[in-house]
């Protein structure tokens, strides 16, 4: 594979949604995850959250039995997730901040303030081979935080500048599409594995795709919002291909 290839990660919690609106088995999240992987998908991503709003423990435990490609693990750092990311050692654990109230991860991780706890909850995942993620905001603060308490890769939330964009804010999704750049440099300068993700679309994609730091792309509602309309195959192919067209 290219060195310039850019992973892209569909993250099927909304399918889950769907299904738990009406309480039964339909539709499934497991077929959207084979779905994807036959559509170009390098990995898939599920947040199993604390109320289990969405993705449920049998979610986690069919996608860990019929994937093919690596399953990223996003969690909260709490004790029960550590549990049960230690027995079910996914290849990628990505720990992300969660409030009961939110309706989505509304910013990233405040690493710089739990540094010590959270060294202390990612070693152990480490230990057993799980590659550890931690999402945050384009801050060099936290950029440094996480570095030194010996995360692998940081996944850089892209929120603020999709809503800048969608909400016709010019001169602020600029801003904030040059803070994703410099950090994106940054955290490459220190070693890490530069990760993005979060309310990103087909219009918003390829400035960021086209960062050579940026290895992969997390995408999941956009394109499960999509797939209604296109179905899920039209829908990641035509993500894949953007990326792709951004890394030329």
């Amino acid at each position: 594979m290219s060195e310039n290839y850019l992973r892209l990660g569909v993250n099927i919690d909304h399918v889950a949604t769907v299904r738990n609106a009406r309480g039964g088995d339909y539709p499934d999240p497991l077929r959207a995850a084979k779905i994807a992987q036959e559509a170009g998908a390098d990995g898939i991503t599920a947040h199993l959250r604390e109320d289990r709003r969405h993705i449920s423990d049998a979610d986690i435990d069919g996608l860990m039995e019929v994937l093919s490609v690596p399953l990223n693990f996003e969690m909260a750092a709490t004790d029960e997730m550590q549990k049960i990311a230690l027995r079910h050692k996914p290849h990628a654990v990505c720990i992300v901040p969660e409030k009961r109230e939110e309706r989505t991860t509304e910013g990233g991780l405040d690493v710089a303030r739990e540094e010590n706890r959270l060294a202390h909850f990612i070693a152990p995942l480490r230990d057993v081979g799980c590659r550890v993620s931690i999402f945050i905001a384009a801050d060099q603060r936290q950029i440094e935080a996480a570095h030194r308490i010996g995360a692998e890769v940081i996944e850089l939330h892209t929120g603020a500048y999709c809503d800048a964009f969608a909400e016709g804010r010019e001169e602020e999704a600029a801003r904030e599409l040059a803070s994703l750049r410099d950090m994106s440099t940054f955290a490459y300068s220190l070693g890490l594995e530069v990760h993005a993700g979060h309310g990103l679309t087909y219009d918003t994609v390829k400035p960021v795709a086209a960062f050579p730091e940026v290895r992969e792309l997390n995408i999941g509602h956009f394109l499960i919002g999509e797939s209604i309309f296109l179905g899920l195959t039209p829908a990641i192919v035509e993500m894949r291909r953007l990326m792709d067209e951004a890394r030329k």
